[in-house]
């Protein structure tokens, strides 16, 4: 897989010489990895630690930064070159990257930064095995309370920490007795809205339990139907956050490229128990569906 995945990542450059300021084909980047355009998007964004979209435009503004230096063309050329519509447009996105604008670049032979072409490679760390298992799940419902909040990819994060905090006992011992499917008990769910997985977007998180379809909620609580559906479930124990975070990546890199499934649009569940102190049991839930690759 990652063969096919290096294979897009040259065709990004291919297309960049070619046609500088044309619109990134993802289709074709997918059907070159040999995968959807939605999990190509999230296996890249999980892999890269940016978007998709956010590697091309810096991709972009590297290989114009050259052209504005070279001097060889006006700066309005290498604006609408580069896709842009107006050298104003060009200019905003240009100092965004390089925090000078190009015709002081151009005047002063600024110093300008650069995104390196981007590759990958397999690192193996240790020789543990991930453990998972393929579910048939009837529709349900997350009942909980929701908040919006940013992504941290390591650590704690602060922000779900004070929401949980601010729930209080009672209400998190209220929406426990709703607890009636599988995984049991308090889990925490995570839903995205974008195909990115930088840190720092924003998702909707819910401090919840997973009902039944037809269980009667309060008005106060959050409910998010979920449909009928494959669930691909996978299990970890480790030092809390830091193997819960480890396993999230590890699915999105190293078991989809690897296996014949692409993940569906939806919420992600995760339910962790803790036997010791800074010790972490955990299961992911991940809504699958069969690739067609």
């Amino acid at each position: 897989m990652l063969e096919h995945l290096n294979r897009a990542m040259e065709r990004i450059e291919e297309d960049l010489g070619a046609c500088p300021g044309a619109a990134v084909d993802v289709a074709g980047l997918a059907r070159t990895a040999l995968t959807s355009e939605y999990h190509f998007r999230r296996m890249f964004s999980a892999r890269a630690g940016m978007p998709l979209s956010e590697y091309v435009r810096r991709r972009r503004l590297t290989v114009a930064g050259a052209e504005v230096l070279s001097g060889e063309r006006t700066l309005l050329e290498v604006a609408v070159r580069y896709g842009y519509a107006s050298g104003e447009a060009f200019a905003r996105a240009f100092r965004a990257m390089h925090g000078v604008g190009p015709g002081e670049a151009r005047r002063a032979g600024a110093v300008l930064k650069s995104q390196p072409r981007m590759s990958f490679r397999l690192v193996i760390e240790g020789s543990s095995s991930m453990e998972y298992r393929i579910v048939e799940k009837p529709a349900f419902r997350i009942v909980g309370r929701r908040a919006r909040v940013p992504l941290v990819h390591e650590g704690v994060n602060p922000a779900i920490a004070e929401f949980i905090r601010g729930l209080g006992r009672e209400t998190v011992d209220r929406i426990a007795t709703l607890s009636d499917g599988e995984p049991d008990g308090i889990v925490a769910v995570t839903e995205f809205f974008s195909d990115s997985r930088e840190e720092g977007v924003e998702l909707d998180y819910y401090h919840a339990v997973v009902a039944g379809a037809d269980t009667v909620v309060a008005d106060d609580l959050d409910v998010r139907e979920v449909p009928a559906g494959t669930w691909a479930v996978f299990s970890s124990t480790g030092a809390f956050p830091k193997a819960l975070q480890e396993m999230w990546r590890d699915v999105y890199t190293q078991w989809f490229p690897s296996n014949p499934y692409e993940t569906r649009p939806g919420p992600e569940i995760l339910r962790t128990r803790f036997p010791s102190e800074g010790e972490a049991e955990a299961q992911l839930w991940i809504q699958v569906q069969r690739s067609e690759r």
